[in-house]
């Protein structure tokens, strides 16, 4: 028995174009689904590759700052080498008079304050100045006639700046009132 009904013939007529309509989707999407696979694998690479050079430069900046900190103090101790020098060879001379080692002694003083003003330090000496209480320390007060009260008249021990910041204060005798 043959179907011969023209309404059966359109009806399968319009299923195969909307089979047809369907295949045609389903390739476009697939094509999509790959297009987008192919996208995110390579998003996916490039986000490995920053990760792996931010790895990278974390490695490098932990090693150089590691070399920074087993080094900063290099130029400090190169200059310093000369000072020692100078003191081991005052330390080996063999006799001599007082003056002389009093002399090599004060150039060595000399060469160890010049390293250290050329790396922000300096020496507090008050003698004379009116006593400041953020950079000196008064251990005692004398009679000093002809110098104001509150004024430095003798200095025990000297203090320290390093640029600009106390590192010790100086240990001072002002006159009294």
């Amino acid at each position: 028995m043959q179907n011969n009904d023209p309404q059966s013939h359109g009806e399968a007529f319009e299923q195969s174009a909307a089979d047809a309509a369907a295949a045609a989707d389903l390739a476009a999407l697939q094509a999509r689904v790959a297009e987008l696979e192919a996208s995110n694998a390579e998003l996916l690479e490039t986000v490995l590759r920053e990760k792996a050079e931010l790895e990278n430069q974390r490695r490098r900046l932990h090693r150089d700052l590691e070399q920074a900190r087993r080094f900063a103090n290099e130029k400090l101790l190169n200059e310093l080498l000369p000072v020692y020098d100078g003191l081991e060879s005052g330390l080996a001379v063999e006799g001599g008079d007082l003056a002389s080692m009093r002399e090599g002694i004060n150039l060595t003083l000399k060469a160890l304050l010049k390293v250290a003003e050329n790396h922000g330090m300096a020496q507090v000496d008050p003698l004379g100045q009116p006593l400041d209480p953020e950079r000196h320390h008064a251990v005692s007060m004398v009679e000093a006639p002809g110098q104001a009260p509150g004024t430095v008249v003798s200095v025990l021990q000297k203090g320290y700046v390093l640029n600009d910041r106390l590192l010790r204060p100086a240990l001072v005798a002002v006159a009294k009132d």
